[in-house]
C-alpha cells in the first residue's frame, strides 16, 4: 500500500493547504495522521491516487515522498492490535510508526505502519492469518 508524506510548517492553515490541494485535484483522502516537531510536521496520508497526489502537491511547492507501508486489517475485537504487535515483535520486526482508519463497509480497523523490514512483516502477518490491505482493495 502506498502512503504520501508531506512536510508542512507548524503554522495555522498549513494542513488545510494540503487538503485543499488534494481536494482541488479530486483526490480522496482515506487516512491521515500528523506528526510534528517544533518547526514542521510530517503529514502522512493514504489516498486513492498517490502518484497524482504527489504530482499535484509538488507542483504547489510541497515536499512530498511516496513510500510503501503495510495495511493490516484487524477484526474489531479487544486485544487484536496487541496480538498483531506481538506477532511482529516475535518476528524481530521494529515499527517506526503506526496509525489507523476504519473500513466503513465491515467496520474493520486497518492498522497502517512502516517497519524496518516491510517484506518480512508482510510474510509473518500473512502466515498468522492477518489479512493485508493494498491500494486495490481499498
Amino acid at each position: 500500500m502506498k502512503q504520501i508524506s508531506v512536510f508542512v510548517e507548524n503554522q495555522p492553515g498549513s494542513l488545510m493547504r494540503v487538503t485543499s490541494a488534494l481536494s482541488e485535484a479530486k483526490i480522496n483522502i482515506r487516512a491521515i495522521a500528523s506528526f510534528d516537531t517544533p518547526e514542521f510536521g510530517i503529514l502522512r496520508l493514504v489516498v486513492d491516487q498517490p502518484a497524482e497526489a504527489k504530482e499535484s502537491l509538488t507542483a504547489q511547492g510541497f515536499v512530498v515522498r511516496v513510500q510503501d507501508v503495510i495495511g493490516a486489517e484487524l477484526k474489531d475485537e479487544k486485544g487484536n492490535l496487541n496480538q498483531m504487535l506481538k506477532i511482529l515483535a516475535d518476528g524481530q520486526i521494529s515499527i517506526g510508526y503506526i496509525y489507523s482508519f476504519v473500513i466503513r463497509e465491515n467496520k474493520a480497523p486497518v492498522m497502517v505502519f512502516h517497519s524496518d523490514d516491510n517484506e518480512k512483516a508482510k510474510a509473518v502477518l500473512t502466515e498468522a492469518g492477518i489479512p493485508l490491505v493494498d491500494d486495490e482493495t481499498l
